[in-house]
């Protein structure tokens, strides 16, 4: 039996099977650069990706702003230009993606810190990123990038559960940033 086979009628223990592999396989040092590229709270961050990676980005945004940073997402209307001390976060699993190579770019010219989360870590976007976050997929039984965007959204939560430990009553204070407007 594959490690990833299990019974066609619970196939979310295949997925969190997937996810568990992967995720033990992270490199834990650049994990940490990842977490210590947020600790200020003085820099903007601008959030990236394209399709599913552009959703997983998004979430991520989110709990950051959650935390007390200011965040925004790029393509929005209401994102600032990126600018020196700035920083941008894009996710790209080929990281060839012409878009967010693009956006890297420019960044990178402004002066921000870019920082990628792909699983090409030999690709253009990690070549031009201050921080890359190699996310190893290798094999999957999910459909497209599917493994991909799972794990970022993951690590990306687990950058938050770190740095919230580190902000005294963090849960009190990411509920008082939490919308009200639903």
């Amino acid at each position: 039996m594959d490690q990833f086979e299990t019974s066609p009628a619970r196939p979310w223990l295949a997925v969190g099977q997937e996810i568990a592999s992967l995720l033990e396989n992270i490199d834990p040092a650049a994990f940490e650069r990842v977490v210590a590229a947020f600790e200020t709270r003085d820099r903007r961050w601008f959030f990236s990706g394209q399709g599913r990676s552009g959703l997983s980005a998004q979430m991520a945004a989110m709990r950051f702003m959650h935390i007390g940073h200011e965040v925004h997402f790029l393509g929005e209307v209401t994102a600032p230009s990126v600018r020196k001390g700035d920083g941008l976060l894009i996710i790209s699993g080929s990281g060839q993606t012409p878009v967010s190579v693009g956006f890297a770019q420019i960044a990178k010219a402004e002066g921000a810190t870019v920082i990628a989360l792909t699983h090409k870590p030999q690709s253009r976007l990690a070549g031009i990123a201050d921080i890359v976050l190699p996310v190893p997929v290798e094999k999957t039984a999910q459909f497209g990038g599917s493994l991909f965007e799972q794990a970022c959204l993951i690590l990306l939560d687990a950058v938050i559960l770190d740095l919230a430990s580190r902000i005294p009553d963090a849960h009190e204070q990411m509920w008082h940033r939490h919308t009200n407007m639903q």
